[in-house]
């Protein structure tokens, strides 16, 4: 057996211990009724949760056991926190859920529920909250204003929500707030005669009925639902390759079919994701709601949640410290008080221990009562019939409300925080005897029996009947296929359909000039900039934002100083006038909720556009980039999805205003992250026509794109000579933008002179520095290809081979500095495709900017890529 395994304070010992001591009830309980006046849960529902723990925990022990001959990878284990099987069973399966790594109590009821329609459906009880949650939701549409032209609030998403004098949503005074229940049910229906038990039959009598129902509920054969569930969890354990979220890649809770969104380990990154998430829901809720029918042309764009759906996340107590906690609370609360519906509920799961650091007494509860604009409801996890009646309550709060708020679920944790840990050295033997004593799992058993629903032996029949299963299934994925390719392990990872991209672009066009050449008339004020003449960089950009918000249903612009400013540069000048504070609108002061914002918007079905204002302040949130948003599709096979085009204002070079975090030439980070886009237009009419592919890219392949866009650049007119204008560029009309599309990872290439002696690639400012340059050497008769990577990732290697085999010469231009720069990259590419020819770099000094003129010293110059280019040719 499975529990013949050594493991952690003997917790299978001890389990049947607890059970062993039971008394046998006396008398039995009908487990078709309440299990009490006034409970929540009958008494089959209980026995349902009790075989998800069961199955919770027996996955703790295979855990285990695979670890002990090495073939599990991932012993972090539930054992202590299966009092969450309540609040999964609480909540709707449709209700998008990011879990936390102790849910596997959750992840069997959500199975469960998924399985079968009828409990999934709630019965009457979640009928009804079901017509008290869209009565609600009529409420406060009307309390809100449906008409038009209503006000909405500057900086929000929406429109705000209409507030009763306590700063509650206003609502049907009549309305209840209902428990949805949705807990899988056992069958109520009593066989005849008699009715085995674990000790042997049980004689008819008069209480013959009574036991008959109860031993059906208990001796019925487990649920394949949570048999199912185990399989996934054990593959995940074992890296199966048929793993049904990530594959093999990592052990995740996670199953788009059941609205489980998968989430990486990293300590609350999943919570700003959470509150964007929400804060989508709700927006294309109205959205749905007031736009109706598509307009003709209109791509097909339904939102992919249940129109009253809640998001609800799970963590530990130790992750409410976490800067990435601190912002998904400070968020949501300042988006509430604003009066912007955000239907979010945390789900703190408490055992007092982060690894081996204990959370202070009484910490916990008054850091989450305090959060402003976020209600507070607390429950014993322990106790599975109370908590499934407050986390009903929490989420019908949420649902009805749409406002957010955390449940605090106190449980233990036993077993360890993972197979290496050995808590006797951070813990006495009283604390872990106490955690023993208070086992969830027992708590559930002898509450059954007390109700007269099972016996101690029943139940732990029960427990070896679910152990069993759980065993078996664990011996049949040791011999499932593993990943054994690179191609294998990052097929998911970043899809590229340039063709479908192409022809999204196209489409674009196509609407553009046909459909919707009413629309953008109007919205240009009846000058489309294709006739404005020719445009600046931040001008080009701004044009092709505004094209694709019309493009776009769901595209939102959003960040700091986006809307009433229109940018601290300008880029976005116009655009809230244009479409509204629901689309354009300003964030608070935090990069990581803006990220946090676009990545659970795009998981809703939206396509975000977030402004970071300076490259400086995104080093203050690159986990959302790295941890969360890259590893979305590699997590989930591409089964979700966060589309992204994050704007990021950097790079030197500005004038009269500087200083490191004005002026940061560090892209590192960003090139490290696996499937990233990385765009950087020099020019206007490339910085319209890369946009556009990224916006396609997002919406088609689903990437997340980072548009880096060089401040230096925005406003610059000329090129050559003061007053020349060669750094201006016309604007395509709709009909050209096939034409003019800009694959990802393709170079431009200018040529200059005779083009033959030497190839400067570079990108970024280098492009307008590198041509100056060029210019220079041409009346010298030196000819140049200046080769404008636009794209950092994924570089353009073969566009590189051409032009340096094409000169024998090569020089990098690279901005960034020497260590961890662009310019690496590129070398090493070249290397490795085989060039053989000279090469040298050019590139900043390994310095953060200084202020003023000393920001040459350190930047690239126009006089050191003519010396550089020299240099090669001297060879």
């Amino acid at each position: 057996m499975l529990s013949d395994v050594t493991t952690p304070q003997d917790l299978d010992d001890r389990f049947r211990e607890s059970l062993a001591a039971l008394a046998a009830p006396q008398h039995r309980g009908d487990p078709a009724q309440p299990l009490a006046d006034g409970a929540a849960l009958t008494g089959a529902q209980l026995l349902d949760l009790f075989d998800a723990q069961v199955t919770s925990r027996q996955l703790d022990l295979a855990g285990r056991w695979l670890r002990s001959f090495g073939e599990g990878y991932y012993t972090i284990g539930s054992a202590g926190h299966e009092g969450n099987a309540a609040v999964a069973a609480a909540l709707r399966p449709d209700d998008p859920a990011l879990l936390h790594y102790r849910s596997g109590a959750f992840y069997c009821v959500r199975a469960a529920q998924a399985a079968d329609p009828a409990t999934a459906s709630g019965g009457d009880v979640a009928g009804q909250d079901a017509a008290a949650g869209q009565e609600a939701v009529a409420g406060v549409e009307t309390s809100a204003g449906a008409d038009p032209g209503e006000r909405e609030v500057a900086g929000s998403i929406d429109g705000p929500a209409a507030t009763a004098p306590d700063g509650e949503a206003a609502a049907d005074p009549n309305l209840e707030d209902e428990p949805a229940a949705t807990v899988p049910s056992a069958d109520p229906e009593p066989p005849t005669g008699t009715a085995s038990t674990a000790s042997g039959p049980v004689a008819a009598g008069e209480d013959e009925v009574d036991t008959a129902v109860s031993m059906t509920s208990v001796r019925r054969p487990v649920a394949r639902a949570y048999t199912e569930a185990a399989r996934d969890v054990l593959r995940g354990m074992v890296a199966s390759s048929r793993e049904p979220i990530a594959g093999g890649r990592h052990k995740v809770f996670g199953r788009a079919d059941l609205a489980v969104v998968p989430t990486t380990s990293t300590i609350a990154s999943h919570l700003p994701r959470a509150v964007g998430m929400a804060l989508a829901v709700e927006r294309l809720r109205r959205l749905d709601a007031r736009r109706g029918a598509a307009g003709p042309g209109d791509p097909a764009t339904p939102a992919p949640w249940a129109s009253d759906a809640i998001v609800v996340c799970s963590f530990g107590d130790a992750s409410i410290n976490h800067a990435s906690a601190a912002a998904a609370f400070n968020t949501a609360g300042w988006y509430d008080h604003t009066g912007l519906r955000i239907p979010v509920l945390f789900v703190c799961e408490d055992n007092g221990l982060g690894i081996s650091v204990r959370s202070p007494q009484g910490w916990v509860a008054t850091a989450l009562r305090s959060k402003p604009g976020i209600r507070y409801f607390a429950a014993d996890g322990a106790d599975v019939v109370g908590a499934y009646a407050v986390a009903a309550e929490a989420a019908a709060w949420v649902r009805r409300h749409r406002r957010p708020a955390v449940l605090h679920l106190t449980t233990v944790r036993l077993m360890g925080h993972a197979g290496a840990d050995a808590e006797s050295a951070y813990r006495t033997p009283g604390e872990i005897a106490t955690d023993v004593a208070a086992d969830p799992v027992v708590a559930t058993a002898r509450r059954l029996v007390e109700a007269g629903l099972a016996s101690g032996a029943e139940l732990l029949g029960r427990y070896d009947e679910v152990g069993w299963q759980v065993r078996r299934i664990a011996e049949q994925v040791l011999d499932e296929p593993k990943l054994t390719s690179p191609a294998e392990v990052i097929a998911p990872l970043a899809p590229r359909r340039p063709l479908r991209v192409a022809r999204a672009v196209a489409d674009a066009g196509t609407r553009a000039a046909g459909p919707r050449a009413g629309a953008r008339a109007e919205v240009f004020g009846g000058k489309p900039p294709e006739l404005a003449g020719p445009l600046t960089l931040a001008q080009s950009i701004n044009a092709a934002l505004t094209d694709g918000l019309l493009d776009h249903p769901q595209m939102a612009v959003f960040g700091e100083d986006v809307a009433a400013k229109g940018g601290v540069y300008g880029v976005t000048k116009g655009l809230r006038d244009r479409f509204g504070a629901a689309r354009v609108f300003d964030t608070l002061l935090d990069e990581t909720s803006i990220l946090g914002l676009g990545l659970g918007a795009g998981l809703a079905g939206m396509l975000p556009v977030p402004e970071i204002q300076y490259l400086a302040y995104l080093h203050n949130a690159e986990d959302q980039l790295r941890g969360e948003a890259a590893t979305m599709g590699f997590f989930s096979q591409g089964a979700l999805r966060n589309p992204m085009v994050v704007r990021v204002a950097g790079l030197a070079y500005q004038e009269g205003f500087g200083g490191h975090f004005h002026n940061d030439n560090s892209v590192a980070v960003l090139r490290d992250v696996p499937g990233l886009v990385i765009a950087v237009p020099a020019r206007p009419d490339d910085a319209a026509a890369m946009l556009r592919t990224c916006l396609a890219s997002a919406a088609v392949d689903g990437s997340v794109c980072v548009f880096l866009e060089p401040i230096a650049l925005y406003h610059t007119r000329d090129l050559y000579a003061d007053g020349d204008g060669e750094w201006l560029a016309p604007y395509s009309e709709p009909g050209a933008w096939a034409g003019g599309h800009v694959p990802v990872g393709r170079a431009r290439v200018y040529g200059v002179g005779s083009a033959e002696d030497v190839t400067i690639i570079t990108f970024g400012n280098g492009v307008r520095m590198s041509l100056r340059a060029a210019s220079r050497m041409a009346d010298e008769g030196i000819g140049t290809r200046v080769v404008d990577l636009r794209w950092l990732a994924p570089l353009p290697v073969a566009d590189l081979i051409r032009e340096a085999t094409a000169t024998g010469r090569v020089l990098v231009v690279d901005e960034t500095r020497r260590s961890g720069g662009v310019g690496e990259g590129v070398i090493a590419a070249l290397v490795d495709a085989g060039y053989v020819g000279a090469a040298r770099r050019v590139a900043g000094v390994d310095s953060f900017v200084p202020l003023g003129p000393a920001a040459r010293q350190v930047l690239v110059s126009e006089e050191a890529i003519t010396q550089g280019a020299r240099t090669l040719l001297a060879r």
